[in-house]
């Protein structure tokens, strides 16, 4: 390609990309933190005396994607809805689940948080 083609290519890649991020908006998906939270479904059920270290890193990677308020409201949102599909999920595991795994977390693991009100609107 000639630089009279990449040039254009690349400001409208550019552009695209900054419509679709804009700032406060939420792009962290359900189905990212399902999968960074799979292995923890057996810890959670009480099939496991102790969260792996797969689920921890699970439980740090969901930290990670929980970086603005919206981000840790839809995390918040995902898990909790996660949580609904498992009636046999034992409150204290997930309840103790960050702390376990040497993660301070500021989204409850929970079937019953109203993420709403648990997420606060500051960083």
């Amino acid at each position: 390609m000639n630089s009279r083609v990449v040039v254009p290519v690349i400001i409208t890649l550019v552009a695209v990309v900054q419509f679709f991020a804009q700032p406060g908006h939420a792009v962290v998906t359900c189905g990212e933190v399902d999968v960074a939270l799979l292995s923890c479904i057996d810890y959670l059920r009480g099939h496991e005396a102790e969260p792996t270290p797969a689920c921890c890193n699970g439980v740090k990677s969901v930290k990670g994607m929980a970086g603005t308020p919206a981000d840790k409201k839809t995390c918040c949102n995902c898990v909790k809805l996660a949580a609904s599909r498992y009636p046999d999920l034992k409150d204290a595991a997930a309840q103790s689940l960050p702390a376990k795994c040497g993660v301070e977390l500021d989204i409850l693991i929970s079937r019953n948080v109203d993420c709403d009100k648990s997420v606060s609107n500051s960083s």
